[in-house]
């Protein structure tokens, strides 16, 4: 759960959130295939060199890609920044973005495990990171019938994650924050043989270190706790953005075996890892990984 935050820290909390809030409604006015395009840009141009995102994103990719040309490392660190902010206007755009995802292709032998699943109203946590537009995938499973209930992270920015929440609910499945206070119902979901999406690829305070693209990072192995402990398929799902901008290739992965926690977890920080070498413009690296 976020730290207590500071006096200090809530106003400048509320400053971002009203700026972010302006400029969602400002986009939200434009056709859909203009607002996402913009909204990167914005991003990319704006937005994250102000924030010191695009200088965070530099110094996680002189960490992980140390041999890679400077110049080389910036076009990643921009089209991170452009991704992030596609990603976070596609999120509001509800309605825009569940009619382009509805007929969407899943591809993958993780869609006939999921099937199965349903069909033997077994629970499955659906596992992936904060790579492309992972809430694209739960939009197109959506559009196939499925109710697919989301674990989050609350964020740091109370006044930015209240409304974030209602975009994540609106996509068609519960919410639950990670937690005390979602514990309850996530569990209730998963035992009614329930779908949970949980991404796993953030630094989490007193996790074991776990290798991940070449560093050790702090790593959760709560997904793989809970397919262990509810029985549920384990399976891996991306979203790449593709050229275009706007649309994405969707991939269910084979569910993981169940062993133990740390090996399962360790085989998912492998497919994470396969995602981003092959396009990692399209992972976070703005994210706090390596603290």
């Amino acid at each position: 759960m976020p730290r207590k935050r500071t006096e200090d820290q809530k106003r400048a909390d509320w400053i971002v959130n009203l700026a972010l809030r302006g400029l969602i409604r400002l986009a939200l006015t434009l056709p859909y295939a203009w607002r996402v395009p913009l909204m990167g840009w914005l991003s990319r141009r704006i937005v994250a060199p102000l924030a010191g995102y695009r200088r965070r994103a530099l110094a996680h990719l002189a960490l992980i890609l140390p041999d890679r040309p400077e110049a080389e490392r910036e076009r990643i660190a921009d089209e991170c920044c452009d991704n992030a902010g596609r990603t976070l206007i596609e999120n509001y755009s509800t309605r825009g973005f569940l009619a382009r995802q509805r007929d969407a292709t899943i591809r993958g032998p993780g869609l006939a495990a999921l099937e199965a699943a349903r069909a033997a109203a077994r629970p499955v946590v659906l596992v992936s990171g904060h790579f492309g537009n992972y809430e694209a995938a739960r939009a197109a499973l959506v559009g196939r019938g499925y109710q697919v209930g989301g674990l989050y992270r609350p964020m740091a920015n109370a006044y930015f994650n209240a409304h974030y929440v209602r975009t994540m609910e609106a996509f068609g499945g519960p919410v639950f924050p990670q937690g005390r206070q979602g514990t309850a119902g996530f569990v209730r979901h998963l035992k009614a043989g329930g779908i949970l999406v949980l991404l796993f690829d953030q630094h989490v305070v007193g996790a074991d270190y776990m290798p991940f693209v070449g560093q050790p990072a702090r790593t959760a192995t709560s997904a793989a706790e809970l397919a262990l402990r509810y029985g549920a398929d384990l399976i891996p799902f991306y979203a790449t953005r593709r050229p275009d901008g706007l649309s994405f290739d969707i991939d269910l992965e084979p569910p993981v075996p169940p062993s133990d926690p740390a090996t399962m977890t360790g085989l998912l920080n492998r497919s994470l890892e396969a995602r981003i070498r092959a396009n990692p413009g399209q992972w976070f690296w703005i994210h706090r990984r390596w603290k």
